[in-house]
């Protein structure tokens, strides 16, 4: 199994799939996920990749049938996931250049979007999950410094800030403070990402979708309402 890594993160080909490694000392054993079609084992920090292969070998079987099971419920959106296709990011699209080797994650560069995945049947599988990744990262980051930014505006702090796939909304605001917001909103224009978490952040003082909270938020964006249609609109076509 060839390793790559992407500043603190580790993956190994499973033969079929890419698995993400993430090591923590907050546990004892291993736990094997598989979300949004994408394979991740979480494992003590000093596991040694030699356990963590027997790991996937044994899994291996429930892994593919996971897969599957994504790619059979995941909406068509007409993508193939080769060199030349178009993914939005923060409103502008950018052009995907697959390239063949070892596994190597996502890189902006130059205007592309640069993966290397094993060539194979399961090459678009890989370079998908590649993208949602990728897609994840940016989340986590843009989101934090976005919630960071606003909330002193909006006059409130958050207890934290989530990433989590979301089937029909574009954020939530947990009863302990938390935000959680889909990691799909990266691919729409920059202000609408604004207006996400500008909402989000509004629940805090509000937690219902009453007058007085769409108050709070046209206090901070008196434009919101275009936002609003917008991701109506065409929210759908955010996939990936």
């Amino acid at each position: 199994m060839m390793v790559a890594t992407d500043e603190h993160t580790e993956y190994r080909d499973g033969n079929g799939f890419i698995a993400e490694i993430i090591r923590t000392d907050r546990r004892k054993t291993a736990d094997l996920r598989v979300e949004d079609g994408a394979v991740s084992i979480i494992v003590p920090r000093h596991v040694s990749l030699e356990k963590i292969d027997q790991i996937l070998a044994c899994k291996r079987p429930w892994i593919k049938e996971k897969l599957a099971l994504h790619r059979e419920a995941a909406p068509a959106n007409g993508k193939v996931f080769v060199s030349g296709e178009a993914f939005p990011y923060l409103g502008r699209n950018y052009r995907l250049k697959v390239e063949q080797g070892p596994f190597a994650p996502v890189r902006l560069v130059q205007g592309r979007l640069v993966v290397q995945v094993p060539q194979g049947s399961e090459q678009p599988h890989m370079v998908r999950n590649a993208l949602v990744r990728w897609y994840k990262r940016q989340a986590e980051q843009k989101l934090a410094e976005k919630v960071a930014r606003y909330a002193p505006i909006v006059g409130v702090k958050p207890h934290g800030v989530g990433i989590k796939t979301f089937r029909s909304r574009w954020g939530s605001c947990t009863v302990h403070g938390k935000l959680e917001f889909n990691w799909q909103i990266m691919m729409a224009p920059n202000r609408m990402v604004d207006y996400v978490v500008i909402h989000e952040l509004c629940h805090l003082i509000r937690h219902d979708h009453s007058p007085e909270f769409w108050k709070e938020v046209a206090r901070v964006m008196p434009e919101y309402g275009e936002c609003r249609m917008w991701l109506k609109m065409n929210g759908e076509r955010l996939r990936v």
